[in-house]
Parts: C-alpha cells; structure tokens; sequence
C-alpha cells in the first residue's frame, strides 16, 4: 500500500511535466502556420502636389483604403488596394498665369486659383519585407517586425469638376508592419503616386489654366500631378497553408 502510494506521488508530477510540454509544442505548432493571404483595410491623410502645391505635406486631406495581400513567402508579398483620398491646393505664392500665350513682358497676368476634389485610386504593389515578417520560430532571420519597401502600378480616377480625369499612376513607398498576434497585423506606410495627368487640379472651369500653365506640354511622368497616401492599416491573415498536403506530394 505504501509502495503505491509512492508510485502515485512520483507520477503525478511527471504527467503534469508532460502536459505542459505538450500544451507548449502545440502552441509553438499553431504559431508556425503559415498563410497565403492578408485582407483588412487603413484610415490616413492624403496631399497632392503640382502647379497649385509644391510643397509637401501641406493641404492634407482623409482617405481610407481596403487592402488585400497575397504572401508568396515571409519577403516578398503581392498588394492590392481601393482606396479614396481628397486632394486640394491653392496657387498662392506661386505664378500662374491666366494665359501662358500671353505678350506681356511677365509672361501673362498673374492669378490665384484653388481646388479641391476627390481620388479613386485602385492598383497593386510587389512588397519586399526587409527581414522574413512572420512568427514562425523555424528560421533565426524571421521577425514579428519589419520595414519594408515597394513599388508598382494603377489607376487614378478623379470624378466631377470640369471632367472625370482617368490616369495610369505609379506607387512608389516604405512602410513597417507588426505582428500583433499570429494572424494580426498593423502598420504604418507612406506612398507617392505619380501620375500621367496633369489636370487633377482642374477641378472646375475657374481652375483649367492649371492644365499646362505655362503653355509646355510634357510627355509620360514630367511635369504631372503627384498625390501621397499616408495611412495605419490593420489586417488579418487568411487561408492557412496545408502542410501535410505538401508532405503528401512526396
């Protein structure tokens, strides 16, 4: 009887022993799944610059965007984006002729114009984490943190005014992103977007003579409007990658 009752007080420590240990393999198990997409969305301001704002930062605005990313693997990530920003400026303390065509030794009258408008902008972008982003605990470069980097291409549609201008744009940023938890994600991230437009400050008739003020038309991406997108983004990783179906094609 005795002899049983020291069995049983030298195994009840061992089981406990081996349930931690189990409950701690499958916690690190679960925080070692991988996943192929990123789905959430993010609030910020948005600037313009062009012939009515050379100077960045200034005139900001709102805008929100839904994003989408698919991860081919810890570095590298594939981003798709809606997004609607409000752009606005003023000519004020910049020259801005009424006609660029004009005789007058100033090279035409002077004025002020202003506008103000809103931005569809829908595109994607290739990410390149600088360090592995992920929690999985099998290689020692993986970090809960990066910056990153990216670049890549889409559309500006900017409705009313004098006409709905259409544009071709080209993203180019940095941002950094967190892992909160396994599946949760916040950032922050800072783009550009050149355009092939330069009327996106020809918001009404009073505001044309912004388009090509000086009577120089340019060709592709020179001299044309640029808007920034600065925003916080939460998002949440999605459809987990099998790992015994990739074991299974063995």
């Amino acid at each position: 009887m005795a002899r049983t009752l020291k069995q049983t007080r030298l195994r009840t420590p061992v089981i406990v022993i081996l349930f931690c240990l189990t409950a701690t393999i499958r916690a690190q198990s679960g925080d070692d799944v991988e996943y192929q997409m990123e789905l959430g969305g993010g609030l910020g301001t948005s600037f313009y610059m062009g012939d009515a704002n050379g100077t960045p930062f200034a005139h900001m605005s709102g805008m929100g965007s839904i994003i989408a990313r698919k991860i081919f693997n810890p570095r590298m990530m594939l981003k798709g984006n809606l997004a609607l920003g409000h752009i606005s400026g003023n000519s004020q303390g910049y020259f801005i002729p009424t006609d660029a065509t004009s005789e007058t030794p100033e090279g035409g009258i002077p004025t002020t114009v202003s506008f103000s408008r809103n931005v569809i902008d829908f595109g994607a972008q290739f990410e390149m984490n600088f360090w592995g982003y992920t929690m999985n605990s099998g290689y020692s470069e993986n970090s809960r943190f990066t910056p990153y980097a990216l670049a890549g291409v889409g559309f500006t549609v900017a409705p009313g005014g004098a006409g709905t201008q259409f544009a071709l744009n080209l993203p180019v940023g940095v941002g950094v992103k967190f892992k909160l938890r396994p599946r949760v994600n916040i950032g922050m991230e800072w783009t550009m977007r050149f355009t092939t437009s330069d009327a996106l400050d020809a918001s009404s008739k009073e505001t044309s003579q912004l388009i090509h003020p000086y009577g120089i038309k340019s060709i592709g991406f020179k001299n044309k409007d640029c808007y920034s997108f600065m925003m916080v983004f939460l998002t949440y990783d999605l459809c987990p990658k099998c790992k015994e179906c990739h074991n299974n094609d063995d």
